[in-house]
Formats: structure tokens, C-alpha cells, sequence
């Protein structure tokens, strides 16, 4: 029998081989959740998965390294840490995100060159990028992004570029470039972004972005 996910909004979803997870969020009668299934397009049937174990409604999600990284962000007024989970399909388990990339992941995030990156939701910050080695965030070379761009932000990203797409529904496409660190005796990477800006049409000033999907880059 065709199992179908509860109702939900403010979930955690994402595709990993070919599979669709979605985890957490609000029910309707927005209580949060821990419930988590996964969608089968090959046979159009959702099955359940493990419970991720806390009730959390999702403020963003990557999918890295094959796993499903949730986190609810930060919320006003910022005196408890934002909690996070991390999902593996492989052995059908959750378990707690590491303490500096939950407390890091201040914005919306996209996965490039492997790295996960995160467009700040705090003003002019500059692109930073996580490094699971140390657990810890570095701000990358170059600009931050253009004053143009304006909250509430859509992110998304295709090949080397992360698309951002603003307020007015302006979008400022990041070139991110990397190269090795030379005082490094192991292979790292320092990365580095510059910014282009595309203007909408006037139509569009008052519109504002919801999500984004890049379809060609």
C-alpha cells in the first residue's frame, strides 16, 4: 500500500541516490514533528524512516557527503544554541550535528565543489564555508554580497556558481573559485567569489522569492 507523509510545512526534504527525504516540520496543527519518510520515484510509494528523535521544524537543509543535514537556525533572541540533526540513509540512523556547524549555519546554505556554503542571513557578511576537519567556518576571499541583493533571500547553486536571488527578485549570480593552500603540507582549498548582478524586469519590484531551482547555469 502507497504510504503518504503526514501533512506538513517547514519540513527538511532532500534527495540522496535518487531517493526524496523529508523529516520534521510543523502539522497542521503546528505541533512539531520527528517523523520522517522517504519517497520512491521509481514505484510512486513513500516508506517511513527512523524518527529523527526531537521534535524540530526545519529553517534549511543540505544534502552532504550522502547525508541529510537539518538545522531549525537561530531564533529570537538567541540565548539557546539552534539544534541540528544529520541523517544517513546507509544505516537508517540520526544523529546530532557537530556543535560549530549547527551554531555556524547563520543563513541559507548550497553544496559547491563538495563544500557547504552559507549566504548569510545577518547584513553584509561575507560568504563563508564549513570545514568539517576543524568543525568551524571561515569567511571566503572576495565581496560580500551586493547591497542590491535584499532579504528575504532564495539560494541556489549550478556547477561553480551560487545564485541569490533577492527582494525585487534581482539575483546576484557568485563565481566561486578555489585554489590550494600553500602553507598547507595537506590538500586545502581556500575559495574565493565574485559577484555579478542581474536585474529584474520592472514588473517584478514587488515581488519577493519564496525558493529557487537553478534548471540550467
Amino acid at each position: 500500500m502507497n504510504r503518504m507523509i503526514a501533512a506538513r510545512s517547514f519540513f527538511a526534504s532532500g534527495v540522496i541516490d535518487n531517493m526524496v527525504y523529508v523529516a520534521g516540520g510543523n502539522s497542521t496543527d503546528l505541533f512539531e514533528l520527528d517523523s520522517a519518510e522517504a519517497f520512491d520515484p521509481a514505484n510512486g510509494k513513500w516508506h517511513g524512516i527512523a524518527s529523527m528523535g526531537t521534535n524540530m521544524a526545519s529553517y534549511d537543509t543540505a544534502v552532504l557527503g550522502g547525508k541529510l543535514l537539518v538545522t531549525e537556525g537561530w531564533l529570537w533572541p538567541f540565548f539557546v544554541s539552534p539544534r541540528g540533526q544529520v541523517y544517513d540513509p546507509r544505516t537508517d540512523h540520526w544523529e546530532n550535528m557537530a556543535p560549530g556547524l549547527r551554531e555556524g549555519w547563520t543563513g541559507s546554505s548550497v553544496v559547491v565543489h563538495g563544500r557547504l556554503f552559507v549566504v548569510s542571513e545577518l547584513e553584509r557578511m561575507k560568504l563563508k564555508v564549513y570545514d568539517e576537519e576543524t568543525d568551524s567556518w571561515e569567511a571566503i576571499d572576495g565581496p560580500v554580497l551586493p547591497e542590491q541583493i535584499c532579504k528575504p533571500f532564495a539560494v541556489g547553486a549550478c556547477d561553480c556558481k551560487i545564485y541569490v536571488v533577492g527582494r525585487n527578485l534581482d539575483v546576484a549570480v557568485g563565481y566561486i573559485a578555489r585554489k590550494e593552500k600553500k602553507e598547507s603540507c595537506e590538500r586545502k582549498w581556500r575559495f574565493s567569489v565574485e559577484w555579478d548582478v542581474v536585474d529584474s524586469p520592472d514588473g517584478f519590484s514587488d515581488l519577493t522569492p519564496s525558493s529557487s531551482q537553478v534548471l540550467y547555469g
